[in-house]
């Protein structure tokens, strides 16, 4: 990629083989001879953070294709079995889930450094392009693994983002239909998704090459947007960039950390733990977070077809960004206006994503409109007339003259970023505490709670007997096994307590040689049974309404945080949001309804619960259950103990999650470290 090598290689048998294939010297020219500007600031070592995440997620992702069922009626719960069942699936399943959210925050940063920096100016605009081809390609891969667990608001997201495509004139509805499969979003849906999410993966890797052939033919662009000149302005791509990278990837992969041991559900939406329902529309259907700037522009314009074209060209107008912006001087560094309306322009791109996940309606449509019109006319007007009105700084005349010009910045950026990651890691050591506000959920202070909680097993054990002699009555727990009792980081029960235990129920089991269903005592490998043969006689029995699944309900509920709450729990790793509501919810039964509320006739006041009409009526009551050890038999104290069961059913791996995570935690911080102290000493004869 880099040009003919002269690298010869000492061993015969490498000499064989580069005579005939030179891939090594091919290697050698391009990533280890390779001349590198050595002025490049830690921005660019997101290229390598990407290249990274990128063979991650092939990894992970082909390992999870492994176990994972594409058919409707089976692909939430093989989910939901590859996180409980499969060694290290709920590992597995966090590094590719959050992976994607850190892919994608890895190439907006990316991006936004390319644009600050002129990285798609003359010439590099085949490498502009091939990025941007890229990330339309990423944007499909993600949509499409979105939809592969299967969950509420994954189903619905298919449904709605794919109808998009109806607004096309002529093609619109056969686009969909073929999209569907159907007429609607199904099975064929969910095998058309998996099939295409498990091939775009290469097809970016297929692009990325040619990205960084790009890359080698045009040379890097840097900080100051001056070509290198002579020997005295680049340095050799390995070691110098390389221990560089290093140092960037390791300190990103503690925000990586962060989030897989800690706060896996962070960036997600509960409606996911709920099974795809047809039947039922989310009050409010929102896409992931990388998305949401392009999804507010898309709602922001009344007609369908125009917000589909606004969306999409809000996207490839960055493929014309070459010759909108006709400056001849590239970094931002030098243009005192263009640096202003950048930073401008990153504000508006924040604020669609905030409005993004806001409902549509109001002040936020109004705001959405004013924010599409800056969008485009950052790029539409004001790059095009700051090319011929502005005055920019000189540039210095070479590189070695800009580094020798910068002094100790260098240090300060490391030292911030050190300081940065300090205090993630620093953050895990303090509590979280709950927003107060009307009607939200009140604090509890749990066991398992922060980096190093555990589940208390007393409560474990005590929250099973509640579950089994008052909840068991109307809810299942599909997805936990009698054997999960008797396992590591559950309720503390031998195998023999296990077996006794399922004996006490009996499992519908055939058929037998005589073709018969017939009932027998339950075994360990048996799951806990349903009270109600099907969703119709659970609706019968409950008014209408059926009671859900236990098993995941602590990660299915949850509760608006708000602002700046959202950004304190990241710090102090708040994850308590299903725990406090369903423990409220069990406590926030009232007999006298206030004044103002209207209750339906069948329904019960519940002041935790949304709309506060609920069809479930007050489950407990001081001394319904009666405790062995002599915990107190309050309403308060079942509430707490069944929940905290019922977060163990939803998170039966937490305790190997937090132990394994503060291990990696200690082991990148100290490799983050060598390559730092590593960095400078290869770095001390460049400055």
């Amino acid at each position: 990629m880099s040009g003919p090598s002269d690298y010869q290689p000492s061993n015969p048998a490498l000499q064989w083989i580069e005579r005939r294939l030179p891939i090594i010297g091919l290697i050698h020219s391009s990533f280890v001879a390779y001349p590198t500007p050595r002025n490049l600031n830690y921005w660019w070592t997101f290229g390598a953070i990407l290249s990274f995440m990128l063979g991650m997620q092939i990894l992970t992702g082909v390992i999870l294709a492994m176990h994972y069922t594409p058919y409707a009626d089976l692909a939430f719960k093989s989910v939901e079995l590859i996180v409980r069942d499969v060694n290290y699936g709920w590992l597995l399943r966090n590094m590719h889930a959050v992976g994607a959210s850190m892919f994608f925050f890895a190439v907006y940063v990316h991006m936004f450094r390319g644009l600050y920096y002129g990285s798609y100016k003359e010439p590099r605009e085949v490498l502009w392009i091939l990025g941007v081809i890229i990330y339309l390609l990423m944007m499909a891969t993600g949509f499409m693994g979105y939809v592969l667990p299967w969950g509420q608001m994954s189903f619905w997201g298919a449904t709605v983002i794919t109808n998009l495509f109806s607004a096309i004139p002529y093609v619109g509805e056969s686009i969909v239909t073929l999209l569907w499969g159907g007429y609607s979003v199904g099975n064929p849906t969910l095998n058309r998704f998996f099939s295409l999410h498990y091939l775009l993966p290469f097809l970016i890797a297929g692009v990325v090459v040619l990205h960084v052939w790009a890359l080698h033919v045009a040379g890097q662009n840097n900080p100051d947007g001056v070509e290198p000149k002579t020997e005295k302005d680049t340095v050799p791509f390995t070691p110098h960039a390389t221990i560089k990278d290093m140092f960037g990837v390791s300190c990103f992969l503690i925000l990586y950390a962060w989030f897989i041991f800690y706060m896996p559900n962070y960036l997600g939406d509960a409606d996911n733990y709920i099974p795809a329902n047809p039947g039922v529309t989310p009050p409010h259907i929102v896409p992931e977070w990388y998305y949401l700037p392009f999804y507010a522009i898309l709602r922001s314009i009344p007609n369908k077809l125009a917000g589909v074209i606004a969306m999409f060209s809000a996207i490839l107008i960055l493929c014309f960004l070459p010759w909108l912006d006709s400056a001849r001087t590239r970094s931002s560094k030098y243009r005192p206006l263009a640096k202003q309306f950048f930073w401008i322009f990153v504000v508006v791109c924040l604020l669609l994503g905030y409005l993004g996940a806001q409902p549509p309606e109001g002040i936020y449509v109004i705001a959405g409109r004013i924010l599409t019109v800056c969008y485009f006319a950052y790029f539409l007007i004001v790059l095009p007339l700051l090319s011929r009105i502005e005055t920019p700084r000189s540039v210095p005349n070479s590189i070695s003259e800009a580094v020798l010009a910068r002094g100790g910045k260098v240090a300060a950026s490391v030292a911030v970023t050190l300081v940065a990651a300090g205090a993630l890691f620093l953050g895990t050591l303090q509590d979280a505490r709950a927003a107060e506000g009307n009607d939200k959920p009140p604090a509890n202070k749990w066991s398992f709670a922060g980096p190093f909680g555990k589940f208390d097993r007393g409560a474990l054990q005590r929250g099973l007997k509640v579950y089994k002699e008052v909840c068991a009555n109307c809810h299942g727990l599909s997805f936990v096994a009698f054997r999960n009792l008797a396992e590591a980081g559950g309720p503390g029960y031998s195998p023999a307590q296990a077996v006794a235990f399922a004996s006490e129920y009996k499992i519908k089991d055939g058929p037998n040689d005589a073709g018969d269903m017939f009932e027998r005592p339950g075994r360990p490998a048996d799951y806990f049974p349903s009270p109600f043969p099907n969703e119709q006689a659970a609706r019968a029995a409950n008014g209408g309404a059926a009671p859900p699944d236990l098993s995941l309900i602590t990660k299915a509920r949850s509760y608006e945080r708000g602002f700046p709450w959202f950004i304190f729990d990241f710090f102090t790793q708040y994850q308590e949001q299903g725990p406090d509501y369903v423990a409220a919810v069990l406590q926030g039964f009232e007999e006298k309804v206030p004044e103002g509320v209207t209750i339906p006739e069948g329904s019960y006041y519940n002041k935790y619960f949304p709309g506060h009409a609920i069809k479930m009526p007050k489950p407990l009551s001081d001394g319904q259950v009666t405790y062995d050890d002599g915990s107190p038999t309050t309403v308060a104290q079942y509430a707490k103990d069944v929940t905290t069961f019922l977060m163990w059913t939803a998170e039966p791996h937490m305790e190997a999650r937090k132990r394994l995570g503060f291990q990696v935690f200690v082991f990148l911080i100290i490799f983050a470290g060598l390559m730092y102290f590593t960095k400078k000493k290869v770095w001390a004869d460049s400055h």
